[in-house]
């Protein structure tokens, strides 16, 4: 049996998609655009896959894929209130690749009104990065769905795993960059995880002075979702299950890193004032 568990953002054991079509046509239905996600060997073909079993009798879904995490807009609504200078009648945008030191933030949710920024949030997405390939296993499932396949990897023996120390080292390593910018201009970041990664980091990092619950002073905050079936048709869909916060010497701590990152927060207003738009407003699910 298939390790995917879901594909093109569909529960692999849903007997309303029509696969045949889903595969075809290589849509992400969270960016509602192609996959971006492609085979190297094969540009012209989205991998596709969300979410993988993973670990000890009985597996767990694991996210793979951090796009998947934007489903529904649920991540950006559980920002809100981290808006402190939101007002009633201001437009809302979700604003993607912003540029920042250290690199850029994958979103900004941003408040507005008559088109100058008032307020935003920087948030940032993380999911478990793979050893090995998911391709035969993403193949299997094609073969268990009855659908053609251009090769014959669903054979491969070659296992695939999780890189948790990297992924967790990596992502605590550019929060912790980027955070100092956050704070320097007093506004927030936010990492947005899968449970499973909060509770590796929390047991291989020093996480015990984090506040829990999160405290709406501090610049960092870690959301985490929890990752289930919803319903009768098998669909999984995220649910918060923990909120955490801390400032950039939290994130020191808990690495023994220092760093240092500064920008000023007209450049920084410019930017996403350069950026927002009529394409840009947040419209919830």
């Amino acid at each position: 049996m298939s390790k995917v568990v879901e594909l093109f953002g569909h529960a692999a054991t849903s007997k309303v998609v029509d696969w045949q079509q889903v595969v075809a046509e290589q849509q992400c239905p969270f960016l509602k655009k192609r996959c971006y996600k492609v085979r190297k060997s094969d540009p012209g073909v989205s991998i596709g896959s969300c979410t993988v079993l993973y670990g000890a009798a009985p597996p767990e879904a694991v996210l793979i894929c951090p796009t998947r995490l934007i489903d529904r807009g649920q991540i950006f609504t559980d920002c809100l209130h981290l808006l402190t200078n939101h007002e009633p009648g201001n437009e809302l945008h979700v604003v993607s690749e912003v540029s920042v030191p250290g690199g850029s933030v994958d979103y900004f949710l941003v408040s507005a009104r008559d088109g100058v920024v008032k307020d935003f949030v920087g948030i940032e997405l993380q999911t478990l990065d793979t050893t090995g390939t998911v391709w035969p296993e993403r193949q299997r499932l094609l073969r268990e769905l009855g659908l053609p396949r251009a090769d014959e990897a669903e054979n491969s023996t070659k296992p695939f795993g999780m890189n948790w120390k990297m992924t967790a080292k990596t992502i605590l390593v550019q929060m912790h960059h980027k955070v100092q910018t956050f704070e320097h201009i007093n506004k927030k970041l936010v990492l947005i995880v899968q449970d499973k990664l909060l509770a590796y980091m929390s047991r291989e990092f020093r996480f015990d002075h984090l506040k829990n619950p999160a405290m709406l002073g501090d610049s960092m905050h870690l959301h985490a979702y929890s990752f289930r079936p919803n319903g009768e048709l098998g669909e999984l869909r995220l649910a918060m299950s923990a909120r955490v916060s801390t400032d950039a010497d939290g994130i020191a701590a808990s690495l023994g890193l220092q760093a240092e990152a500064r920008i000023e927060l007209a450049q920084l207003l410019a930017s996403l004032q350069a950026k927002i738009s009529v394409k840009t407003l947040f419209r919830p699910v």
